[in-house]
C-alpha cells in the first residue's frame, strides 16, 4: 500500500512539473544546456526534456505522430510545411540566424578560402546530409558558389547531423563544414581561429534562418508557450548571441 501511495505521489509531482518534449536542431545542442539553466531561473517547476536530430529527421518524426509540443528547426521550410498541414499551431518565426564554419584539426592556410579543399592534403571533408540538414545544405550551396563542389564532391564524409559533423572532422576527416555555434563550446576552446577555423563567407550560402513552431500535440499545455515566449525574449537572445548566433 505505501509502495503504491509512493508511486502516485511520484506521479503527481511529475505532473506538476510541467515536463515538456521538445524537438531540437542538432546544431542548437551546444547552447541548450545554457538555455534551459536560463528557463529554469524563472521556471524551476518545468521540466525540459530535450530530442536532438536534423531538422529533417525531427520533422519526419512530428509528422508520424512523435510526441514533441515545440520544434526549434535549422531552418524555415520544415517548420513552414508543419504549419501548412496544421501540424503546428503557429506559423514559424526566425529565433536565430546560424553561419557556417570550416574546422580542421591541424593547422590549414584559410587564406586560399574554397581552393584549400582541392589541396592533396584534404582527401576527406566532413558534411552534414544536405537532404536533411539545412546546415548541410547550406554547405554545399557555398561550394557551388565557391566553383569548388565538382573537384571536392568525391571527397565528402557525410554525417547525419551538423553535430555529427564535429565528431567527423575531429575524429575521421581533413575539414568539415560546420554550425559556427559549436565553436563557443568550453569542449571546442582548443581550436583557433584562422589556425584550425574560419567563418565561411556569409555571401556563398543562402543566409540560414532558424524557425521555431509550437505544435498540436502541445495544445492546451502552456508550458510550450512560456518556454517559447522565452527564447524569443531579450534572456533567450542574449545566450543565443553568446553562441554566436545572429538574432
Amino acid at each position: 500500500m505505501k509502495k503504491w501511495i509512493l508511486t502516485l505521489l511520484l506521479a503527481s509531482s511529475a505532473l506538476l512539473a510541467g515536463k515538456i518534449n521538445i524537438a531540437v536542431a542538432a546544431n542548437v545542442s551546444y547552447a541548450m544546456d545554457a538555455l534551459k539553466e536560463e528557463f529554469e531561473k524563472s521556471n524551476p517547476q518545468t521540466q525540459v526534456q530535450v530530442t536532438l536530430g536534423s531538422s529533417g529527421k525531427l520533422n519526419a518524426q512530428i509528422l508520424n505522430g512523435a510526441p514533441y509540443g515545440l520544434f526549434m528547426s535549422a531552418d524555415m521550410n520544415f517548420p513552414h510545411a508543419l504549419h501548412a498541414k496544421k501540424i503546428a499551431i503557429t506559423k514559424e518565426v526566425v529565433y536565430a540566424q546560424g553561419e557556417l564554419a570550416y574546422l580542421s584539426v591541424k593547422p590549414i592556410d584559410f587564406s586560399k578560402g574554397m581552393e584549400v579543399l582541392k589541396e592533396s592534403s584534404v582527401s576527406r571533408i566532413a558534411v552534414a546530409n544536405p537532404a536533411t540538414a539545412p546546415y548541410g545544405k547550406a554547405a554545399v550551396e557555398a561550394m557551388k558558389n565557391g566553383g569548388v563542389y565538382e573537384s571536392v564532391k568525391e571527397k565528402f564524409v557525410f554525417a547525419e547531423s551538423v553535430s555529427q559533423t564535429v565528431a567527423y572532422t575531429v575524429t575521421a576527416a581533413d575539414i568539415g563544414f560546420i554550425a559556427k555555434s559549436s565553436l563557443y563550446s568550453s569542449k571546442m576552446a582548443q581550436f583557433k581561429e584562422g589556425i584550425n577555423w574560419k567563418t565561411v563567407d556569409a555571401k556563398l550560402y543562402t543566409p540560414i534562418q532558424q524557425g521555431m513552431v509550437l505544435l498540436k500535440y502541445g495544445e492546451g499545455q502552456s508550458e510550450y508557450k512560456v518556454f517559447y515566449d522565452f527564447i524569443l525574449s531579450e534572456k533567450g537572445k542574449a545566450v543565443l548571441r553568446k553562441y554566436g548566433y545572429l538574432v
